[in-house]
C-alpha cells in the first residue's frame, strides 16, 4: 500500500467497508447522525457491491449533517478495502464501524474522552482505545476486561487473561499507514491478526469496560468463502507468525500454541509447502518442537479437509 500524505481534517474517520449491505447500512448512517461528538467524517469503501449501495450513499451525501466520502473497488476482499480506507482517511484516529452495526449516541464522545485521559507524555506509545460491544438486545458480547480501565495489548489479553469475544475501538491513522495488510495473496481472506499482532508488539492500547458499539449478528460477513483450501495461505501466515513471535506467551496458553502448530502444518500442506520449508520458516526451538509433535495431526486434519 502506497503511503498517502492526507491532511488531518477531523479527529475521527469512521470507516465502513461494505459488500451488498444496502439493507443494513441505514444502521450506521442513523447512529452517526445521532452522535454527540461531531468532529468526524464517514468514509465508505464499497467492495464491489451489486445492490443499490452506491445510490443510497449518494442520497445520504445530499442530506446528512456530517461529511461523507465513498469509494468503490472491484471485489478484492476486506483487507484491501481496509488498506484503501487508511490511505484516504483524513481523520487522526480511524474507527471501523461495520456495515451491519451501529453505535450508541455518545460513542465518539466517550472514545475521545478515554483517549484524552492518557498521559500526553505517554500517548505516543499507544495505538488507540478499545471498548466493549453489546448485541441488539443490550446483552454484553464477549468477556469483560480484567480491569475497568487498563493499559495493555491484545496479545496479553488473549494469552494471559483469556479475554474473548467481539470488541471495538479506534487506532491512530499514522500508525496504520505503516502496517498495511498484504495484498499479494491469491485469495480475498487475510486474517486480521497478521497485522494487529505486529502493532500489538510495539504499541499499547487503553481498554475500557464500557459498551459503546451495538453488534448485530446476522447474515454473511464481508469475509467471503472461508474454506480451508482457499484461505490456506492466510492461515499459514497467521499461525507461523504466532509461533515465531508470540511464543513467550506459551506458558500462559500452551494449548493455543499447540493448536497453532497443528494448523500451521495443516495449511502448509494445503498450499504445497514441504516439510523442510515448513521447518525452516520456524525461528525458535519451541515452535519447531510443537510443529514436529503436531505434524501427524496436522496432516490428518488436512486429509479431512480435502476429503
Amino acid at each position: 500500500m502506497a503511503e498517502q500524505k492526507e491532511a488531518v481534517r477531523y479527529t475521527f474517520t469512521i470507516f465502513t467497508p461494505t459488500f451488498n449491505r444496502a439493507h443494513t447500512l441505514q444502521r450506521v448512517y442513523t447512529s452517526l447522525a445521532r452522535q454527540t461528538y461531531r468532529d468526524f467524517e464517514w468514509l465508505v469503501m464499497d467492495d464491489g457491491s451489486t445492490d443499490n449501495t452506491s445510490q443510497l450513499i449518494e442520497t445520504w451525501k445530499g442530506e446528512s449533517n456530517f461529511p461523507i466520502r465513498s469509494y468503490k473497488q472491484e471485489n478484492m476482499g476486506k483487507h484491501v478495502a481496509f488498506n484503501r480506507g487508511v490511505e484516504h482517511a483524513e481523520g487522526e484516529l480511524l474507527l471501523v464501524l461495520d456495515s451491519d452495526d451501529e453505535c450508541v449516541p455518545h460513542a465518539l464522545e466517550q472514545l475521545k474522552h478515554h483517549w484524552d485521559t492518557i498521559d500526553p507524555q505517554l500517548r505516543a506509545g499507544f495505538i488507540g482505545v478499545t471498548v466493549l460491544c453489546a448485541d441488539q438486545n443490550g446483552k454484553l458480547v464477549g468477556d469483560l476486561f480484567p480491569k475497568d480501565v487498563m493499559d495493555s495489548d491484545p496479545l496479553e489479553l488473549r494469552y494471559r487473561y483469556k479475554v474473548k469475544g467481539e470488541k471495538w475501538g479506534f487506532q491512530r491513522t499514522d500508525v496504520l499507514r505503516r502496517y498495511p495488510f498484504p495484498e499479494n495473496l491469491k485469495q480475498t481472506y487475510v486474517p486480521e491478526d497478521i497485522i494487529w499482532n505486529k502493532i500489538a508488539r510495539k504499541y499499547k492500547t487503553r481498554f475500557v469496560n464500557e459498551q459503546l458499539r451495538i453488534y448485530w449478528v446476522e447474515g454473511p460477513s464481508l469475509v467471503h468463502n472461508q474454506n480451508p483450501g482457499k484461505n490456506a495461505l492466510g492461515g499459514q501466515l497467521q499461525h507461523c507468525d504466532a509461533l515465531n513471535n508470540d511464543i513467550k506467551w506459551f506458558r500462559f496458553a500452551p494449548l493455543r500454541f499447540t493448536l497453532s502448530a497443528l494448523h500451521y502444518s495443516r495449511f502448509s500442506f494445503h498450499i504445497g509447502t514441504g516439510l523442510y520449508a515448513q521447518s525452516r520458516a520456524l525461528k525458535n526451538n519451541v515452535a519447531k518442537l510443537l510443529w514436529l509433535l503436531m505434524l501427524p495431526a496436522g496432516y490428518l486434519v488436512y486429509l479431512k479437509d480435502i476429503y
